[in-house]
């Protein structure tokens, strides 16, 4: 038996090998279907993450090597089955009644093969299920962004690079008119961290535009940083800001905003601030420069149009050289177009691409005349120009921001405006009617220049007094003004020669308002006149205007504002103006007229009425001026000596009478006026309403008045006084205020004086020709002055002497603190300006002409190098003054803007 056993067990292995085999001939054909089920369920499977994968490569995501490499083995296997099952059908089909193979070594080989890539097919299957098919690519550091070559960004693009540079400065603001290039400036600046080194881990872009929205600037900010859905969907704002936060907080970054039109929040989207330890920046565009202010930027950089060279440039280079090669005389033209822009960038570009197809000089005329006149007919001036600029137009904040804006429309090219006066025709016009008081007006009025300014819509003129509004943004609020260009006669504006007949205008009933400049009235003017919807004519410095046609006035039936001021030519207002009763605003500033017409009293609606530099008026009838019973402003400033006529009788003193009138007017409450007599200033002195109206008085000539004498009560209902101008009063030996019972300055004056402040409004003083006057150590009461001009005082010794009472207290009273200018002119006494030094924190201009005994200036080492400005002046004009150290002498002379000093 011992032998039975080892054959037995041989036996039993060969019966489990010989099974086994037979199992694969027996099965074959379920496996065959097994197989082909596995492998279309692998196929979808195949299909569903290759679809996943193409997916996030759209995101810019990589795929993952696993399942690349598993797709390719899904790609090989497919084929290998798709021949196992081939084999397998064909050993199927030759089995004899479809049971019993004819070849079982066959048989056997192909039952083992399909089984084999059963097992496999499900076995790759399984594998497929991917939770992640892709990576995200880290990014990189800088997005490079779209752009062409810059023209005349260079010293911009330097002082940002420098700003970048500077661990102090980590908000920088460029800010400047819509088209002027601060997009194109940004764009420079992230392309630049490209090109060049640096230590920044991070630069990101993002584009704010109107208005700011938290949950977009975040989603940009989390693409470039890559955080992950999980973190992000379905988060409130504060859960994504912290998110981004916990990424920034650790990073050295650049944060790039373009367009913003109002604060955007950093700390509420996420963004650390800059600060000493994280050395970040952040440089943001906008068009508003009180936005800086309201991000807080450290660095704020106004960007200006280019200069003529630089936009000559521009405008060739978006011509092309096909059409400037064309003909000889394009290219001269061509510089005529540019000019025409103004360096405004955008319009240079888009003005440039219109001109590219024009090949011959006559088109270019033609062109040339178009953009002077109506430039919204240039191909691309409405959709590639004006509707961008207007986005600026459509921030302001209100209807009367932008009829204030459009208004400016009407000066000509290049006019610089007076604030005052823009202000004053805005009254006229009803924009600022919300205000009774003429003087909230003006505050309204000069808040409305302010924000316009900010707005880059209007710019400073030479002064701060005046503004001014770039030729291409005048020319989008024309069109503006006249609906977008669809009703282009509302707003007529003609300067010099030619007539409104040559612009192409012949429907004169749909003119609302006309400016004619510098024009030839006959010439413009149409025939036959028809103006009914004319609500506003400027006919300012018209040539051969004498006197208006008889019956002209009833052709504007409806006006509100007649300015014409400047016409001096214009000797008599004749032609019906009493037809007028809807006119409140009347201004004849500068014109020869030399008597009011009596006609005049029939304007009850008058409100503004400006009569300055009227030197050939010289009669007033009796009771015109207080028949304007809606009368609320009357500027008669620095007029001549005129007459009252009461039915052909001549009332003497006639700013006696007018001063008399004027007390009748219940509205009257903003008074400039010339006055002649003592006592028409003693007349002033004793009206508390005409003390509170008071903005400009003027002196001229008073013989009779030896003291200029004011009680501290007059002077502070004078709270409006303005400027005061003291000409040729040759009895004129002292200037005071008169403290009334207050005995000597005591700490509560001081405090009263520099707080509530005598004369608080009053910046600028000027006297002329008094040769008694001895000081004007009353201007402490005027702790706002900016101009002094003294000129021809014989016996002036002193500005301010050592009895003015305030030296040892000058400090705390800020005495010409605002002080901008200094004007002494032939004071052949004159010693002192003050008897101690000052600091003179403002002062930017000095005239010291003719002032032979003056040996000293009230300045010290600290004050005359406070606010270094930059060097000016010559050496030999300071031999004659005594400094006492040449330290002074030096930080003097690099003081001032402008110095003059003659002896």
């Amino acid at each position: 038996m011992d032998c039975v056993s080892p054959i037995l067990d041989i036996a039993a292995c060969i019966w489990d090998c010989s099974a086994k085999r037979a199992v694969y001939i027996q099965e074959l054909e379920k496996n065959l279907n097994s197989l082909r089920n596995e492998m279309v369920e692998l196929k979808n499977r195949g299909e569903d993450v290759r679809r996943r994968v193409e997916l996030a490569e759209q995101q810019q995501m990589m795929r993952r090597r696993e399942v690349d490499g598993w797709l390719l083995n899904v790609e090989v296997i497919e084929s290998e089955v798709s021949r196992v099952l081939q084999e397998g059908d064909r050993e199927v089909q030759k089995r004899c009644l479809r049971s019993c193979p004819r070849n079982c070594w066959s048989s056997y080989k192909t039952g083992k093969m399909v089984r084999r890539k059963l097992d496999a097919v499900f076995k790759l299957k399984n594998k497929g299920s991917f939770d992640v098919v892709a990576y995200r690519v880290p990014s990189s550091l800088v997005d490079e962004r779209p752009m062409e070559k810059t023209v005349g960004l260079d010293l911009t693009y330097e002082r940002v690079c420098s700003c970048l540079k500077d661990g102090q400065v980590g908000i920088i603001g460029l800010y400047g008119m819509g088209g002027v290039g601060k997009t194109t400036l940004l764009k420079r600046i992230n392309n630049e961290f490209l090109a060049t080194s640096h230590d920044f881990d991070i630069v990101i872009w993002v584009v704010v535009s109107k208005p700011a929205r938290i949950e977009k600037v975040q989603e940009v900010i989390r693409n470039k940083l890559q955080i992950q859905d999980d973190l992000w969907k379905n988060r409130t704002e504060d859960e994504k800001a912290a998110e981004i936060w916990k990424y920034l907080k650790t990073k050295k970054f650049v944060l790039l905003l373009d367009d913003i039109w109002e604060r955007l929040d950093l700390l509420q989207v996420g963004v650390p601030l800059p600060n000493d330890q994280n050395m970040s920046k952040i440089v943001f565009t906008t068009r508003l420069e009180n936005v800086c202010h309201q991000m807080r930027a450290q660095e704020r950089i106004k960007l200006e149009c280019l200069e003529s060279t630089e936009a000559l440039a521009l405008f060739l280079k978006e011509v092309g050289e096909d059409t400037l090669n064309s003909h000889s005389d394009i290219l001269k033209l061509a510089k005529v177009v540019a000019e025409e822009c103004k360096g405004l960038p955008l319009a240079l570009i888009t003005i440039g691409r219109a001109m590219a197809s024009m090949n011959g000089p006559l088109a270019w005329e033609q062109a040339i005349q178009e953009l002077r006149k109506f430039p919204a007919e240039i191909i691309g001036m409405e959709d590639d120009l004006f509707y961008r600029l207007k986005f600026s137009y459509d921030s302001l904040c209100d209807e009367v921001l932008k009829s204030c804006f459009i208004y400016c429309s009407m000066f000509p090219e290049d006019y610089e405006i007076e604030n005052d006066a823009l202000i004053e025709l805005w009254i006229g016009e009803g924009f600022l009617d919300e205000f009774e008081d003429i003087y909230e007006a003006r505050d309204r009025g000069h808040k409305v220049i302010g924000n316009l300014k900010h707005a880059c819509l209007l710019e400073s003129g030479e002064s701060e007094k005046r503004v001014k509004m770039h030729d291409v943004i005048r020319d989008m609020a024309l069109w503006l003004a006249c609906e977008c260009g669809a009703e282009k006669k509302k707003f007529l504006v003609c300067q010099g020669a030619g007539s409104f007949e040559v612009q192409g205008v012949a429907k004169w009933k749909e003119a609302q308002r006309m400016s004619l400049w510098d024009s030839s009235f006959e010439e413009v003017m149409p025939k036959p006149l028809c103006f009914p919807n004319l609500l506003t004519l400027f006919l300012r410095n018209c040539v051969g205007l004498k006197a208006f046609p008889s019956g002209f006035f009833q052709f504007i039936p409806i006006v509100r504002v007649l300015d014409l001021s400047g016409t001096h030519q214009l000797t008599e207002l004749s032609g019906g103006i009493d037809k007028l009763v809807t006119l409140q605003y009347l201004n004849l500033s500068r014109t020869n007229i030399s008597e009011l017409p009596i006609e005049m009293k029939n304007l009850k609606e008058l409100r503004c009425l400006l009569m300055d530099v009227m030197y050939s008026l010289s009669i007033i009838p009796w009771q015109v001026i207080s028949s304007f019973s809606s009368l609320q402003l009357l500027s008669m400033y620095k007029a001549y000596r005129f007459s009252v006529v009461m039915e052909g009788n001549v009332l003497s003193y006639g700013d006696k009478v007018l001063l008399e009138e004027l007390e009748s007017l219940e509205h009257l409450n903003d008074l400039s006026i010339s006055l002649f007599t003592a006592l028409s200033f003693y007349i002033l002195k004793s009206s508390h309403k005409l003390q509170r109206c008071i903005r400009r008085l003027c002196l001229d000539d008073c013989e009779d008045l030896t003291c200029f004498e004011l009680s501290s009560s007059s002077i502070k209902r004078m709270a409006h006084l303005e400027k005061l101008e003291i000409w040729t009063c040759c009895q004129l030996e002292d200037m005071k205020i008169n403290k009334e019972e207050r005995h000597g300055f005591i700490p509560d004056d001081i405090l009263d004086l520099k707080f509530n402040g005598y004369f608080p409004k009053l910046h600028h003083v000027i006297i002329v020709r008094c040769p008694r006057l001895l000081d004007l150590k009353w201007l402490i009461y005027a702790p706002s002055l900016q101009i002094l001009y003294v000129e021809d005082c014989a016996l002036m010794e002193d500005i301010m002497s050592n009895d003015s009472g305030v030296s040892e207290i000058d400090e705390n009273l800020g005495i010409f603190s605002r002080l901008t200018s200094l004007n002494l002119i032939n004071l052949p006494r004159l010693k002192s300006i003050y008897p101690q030094p000052l600091p003179f924190p403002s002062l930017e201009e000095i005239n010291v002409v003719a002032c032979l005994m003056l040996r000293s200036l009230p300045f010290d080492v600290n004050s005359a190098t406070k606010s270094l400005k930059k060097i000016g002046g010559e050496q030999r004009w300071w031999t004659r003054l005594q400094w006492g150290d040449e330290t002074i002498q030096q930080a003097f002379t690099s003081y001032f803007t402008r110095i003059y000093i003659s002896q």
